[in-house]
């Protein structure tokens, strides 16, 4: 079965063609083509994504970039058998651009669209490394707007067992890079400048806080961090770029993996899936993948960098994964700006 794929919850319009195939037990999917516009430039001006200037962005894009993915998988729309999109959460008038889009595409070729759930494509990215998720599964969901630990029982079966009380770690990245200077998004100079730190050696001569680490749940705060490196900067003259973002970048990792580890103590989940725009951060993923050879038996599964960010691609297998389990094409599709994981 070919599907295509629709992606706009923020600043991203992108489109990919999957083959997909098997069952729920079994699932077996393979990238064709897939093509990407990325308005980053664009919001960077205003510090963050602008909802209205998004959604003008990708009505004017999603066509182009259609007609880029499909020549990419050297295929046309009269073979596409699927067409998903993603409903939530994001920002709803981007989202609601591209729920346009699909239901206009959907009709004009008398197929079904089928509505996808933004972060369970961020646990499907993985399935394109070829293997299974054996359950139960233990999903991390780190982004801009989300952190939350994830126990999956089956695709059907889920429980939110951790989440952020306030800033998701992302946002963190995003609000530290502006008070050090940097550009936005604030995560990838961050993640450079402390790269760059550990080959030097340079260390910050302060310590910042791991925020709720010794706490018995799985919730995480971030808010207390990004305070922390606010008073450190207002109090100095001299200020160590390097050193802070060094600083901050291993308070983060050593929060997410204290959590994640606590968690794999008490469920021991045969699969650990991590996901989403921040496990793009190397130092995240090598620490995560040292974490892994303490459980032998537990499966680690990270998606290419590629699929890490927003993309077309996990829409659709996500898509393809609702399609199996609840198959009504003809669902009245809706933005859904808050929508959960778990329902």
């Amino acid at each position: 079965m070919k599907i295509l794929g629709i992606e706009t919850s923020c600043d991203e319009t992108a489109v990919s063609i999957v083959e997909a195939g098997g069952d729920l037990k079994d699932l077996d999917f393979k990238l064709l083509g897939s093509a990407l516009n990325s308005q980053v430039k664009i919001h960077a001006g205003y510090g963050g994504v602008v909802p209205a200037l998004a959604k003008r962005e990708h009505q004017k894009n999603l066509p182009l970039i259609l007609d880029e993915a499909l020549k990419k998988a050297d295929t046309d729309l009269s073979k596409i058998d699927l067409i998903t999109v993603t409903v939530g959460p994001g920002l709803e008038p981007a989202l609601w651009a591209g729920i346009t889009f699909a239901e206009e595409l959907g009709k004009k070729l008398k197929i079904p669209v089928i509505p996808a759930n933004h972060m369970e494509g961020h646990i499907a990215s993985v399935l394109f490394n070829k293997t299974n998720i054996e359950f139960p599964a233990l999903a991390l969901l780190i982004s801009g707007g989300h952190t939350e630990l994830v126990l999956l029982t089956s695709w059907g079966e889920k429980e939110k067992i951790g989440k952020t009380q306030d800033d998701a770690v992302g946002e963190a990245f995003d609000k530290v890079g502006r008070l050090l200077g940097l550009s936005y998004p604030g995560g990838p100079q961050i993640s450079k400048l402390a790269r760059e730190a550990r080959e030097k050696n340079i260390i910050l001569e302060a310590k910042f806080p791991r925020p709720m680490i010794h706490s018995k749940d799985f919730n995480f705060s971030f808010s207390g961090l990004k305070t922390a490196v606010l008073y450190y900067l207002r109090d100095k003259k001299e200020i160590n770029k390097l050193a802070v973002a060094r600083e901050f970048e291993d308070a983060v990792i050593e929060t997410l993996i204290s959590k994640t580890k606590a968690a794999i103590e008490k469920y021991s989940p045969k699969t650990l899936v991590i996901g989403g725009g921040v496990i793009a951060n190397k130092a995240l993923r090598e620490n995560f993948l040292k974490l892994s050879k303490n459980y032998p038996e537990m499966k680690i599964l990270i998606p290419e960098k590629s699929l890490t960010t927003d993309n077309a691609t996990m829409i659709a297998a996500a898509g393809f994964i609702e399609y199996l389990r609840n198959n009504k094409p003809n669902r009245k599709l809706k933005a859904q700006g808050n929508l959960d994981i778990v329902s």
